[in-house]
């Protein structure tokens, strides 16, 4: 419940921050009606912190949260006829067929949570992606993303419907939005998710630990909803549902586009070609340590362009200055899915292969044969990767003539 204290000047920042119009002022001192949600917007805008949120605690009783949530991430369309609208990013996809799967074995509906400006035309996007339901936040503080509003926006809905898991990508955007809907929620987050299970009804959580070297297991039995950051290129893709509609609940909120504590005056994308290509690349020829120097990648790079792919490395070959930051796959750079990934040099690391062992044929090139490595890949060669790219590299283009 929202408790107001006497320090209140009734100043009215509050009615004008509340995204459902629970606030009002009544002879210089604030209260809240029966639309409240405790979503925090009020606290956050009162300059004498005279209105705190009293939250219960969480009941053993969780039978009202049902409902698999997909937080819908947007991006810039970059294609020449719809310069300057918004599309869905490709992890959205992801995490509906990872949510789809969830949902069916607990016998409860898939929602995606779409926010923006003018973004409606995009739940039937969600929809070829699994969605039962789009809950729709359309608003013009949330045109651009800023973590007031989307946060405000997300933890209105969530307080509302009740879900009983709610999944995040783990990007950027994802990674600043989850921690603060979970503290405002007072529930648990798990960042950086590989894997998701349903197990005795709850959401068992998985991703690495203790630098890469474990993998760990997480529950939250007693709180709702569960919420997981997922990292992206990890859960496999459903077909699209071409023609399939969903049903859309349209949230109609007061937020304050003038209050926002933060502004974008000014948007600046650095081109980051290799992160880029590597992320969705069908095919990705990486190497490590084992390539020794830049001639070594440049051999990489003769594969790659022979089989239409980019250029990956290892951790230990970024830090020899072998190729950039924006090429590094595994835990602690870019997370990839390709249809084919040749892995070159590389031992295999636990953080490497957590960045790469979803792609759907790995072939792996060492000349140590107990490198663990030849654990995870379906084909291995044992040998010198300097000898064996230029052969390969050559046989590929015979056989495409």
């Amino acid at each position: 419940m929202i408790e107001i204290s006497s320090s209140c000047i009734g100043c009215s920042k509050c009615v004008s921050a509340c995204p459902f119009g629970a606030m009002s002022v009544t002879n210089k001192m604030a209260k809240a009606d029966d639309k409240c949600t405790l979503c925090g917007a009020c606290v956050q805008v009162c300059p004498v912190s005279a209105i705190n949120i009293a939250r219960k605690e969480a009941s053993a009783d969780l039978s009202a949260y049902r409902g698999v949530w997909v937080f819908a991430e947007l991006m810039d369309n970059h294609h020449a006829r719809t310069k300057g609208t918004k599309t869905l990013r490709p992890v959205t996809h992801e995490l509906l067929s990872c949510g789809r799967r969830l949902a069916d074995e607990l016998g409860e509906e898939l929602c995606a949570v779409l926010m923006g400006h003018g973004v409606e035309n995009l739940a039937d996007s969600l929809a070829a992606c699994g969605a039962d339901k789009v809950y729709l936040a359309d608003h013009e503080a949330l045109k651009e993303y800023t973590t007031d509003a989307a946060a405000t926006a997300l933890v209105a809905m969530i307080t509302k419907y009740k879900p009983s898991i709610v999944l995040y990508p783990s990007t950027y955007i994802g990674r600043d939005i989850a921690p603060r809907v979970a503290s405002e929620l007072y529930v648990g987050l798990t960042a950086d998710c590989t894997g998701l299970a349903i197990k005795n009804g709850n959401l068992l959580q998985s991703r690495p630990a203790f630098g890469g070297n474990i993998m760990a297991d997480i529950i939250c039995p007693n709180a709702r909803p569960q919420m997981s950051t997922v990292r992206p290129n990890v859960m496999k893709k459903n077909p699209l549902r071409e023609g399939a509609k969903a049903v859309i609940v349209r949230e109609n909120m007061a937020l304050n586009a003038a209050g926002a504590r933060v502004k974008i005056v000014e948007r600046r994308v650095e081109e980051t070609h290799g992160q880029d290509s590597i992320a969705g690349a069908n095919v990705v020829v990486s190497g490590g340590r084992g390539m020794k120097n830049k001639r070594g990648f440049e051999m990489l790079e003769d594969l790659a362009d022979a089989l239409g792919g980019a250029v990956g490395a290892s951790r230990a070959a970024v830090d020899l200055g072998l190729m950039p930051k924006p090429h590094q796959v595994g835990q602690s750079g870019t997370t990839v899915s390709p249809k084919l990934y040749v892995a070159c040099g590389i031992s295999g690391a636990v953080q490497h292969i957590v960045g790469m062992n979803s792609s759907d044929v790995i072939i792996a090139i060492n000349k140590d044969p107990s490198a663990p490595i030849f654990n995870v890949c379906k084909f291995g060669i044992v040998g010198d990767a300097g000898q064996i790219v230029p052969k390969l590299a050559e046989n590929v283009r015979k056989l495409k003539k």
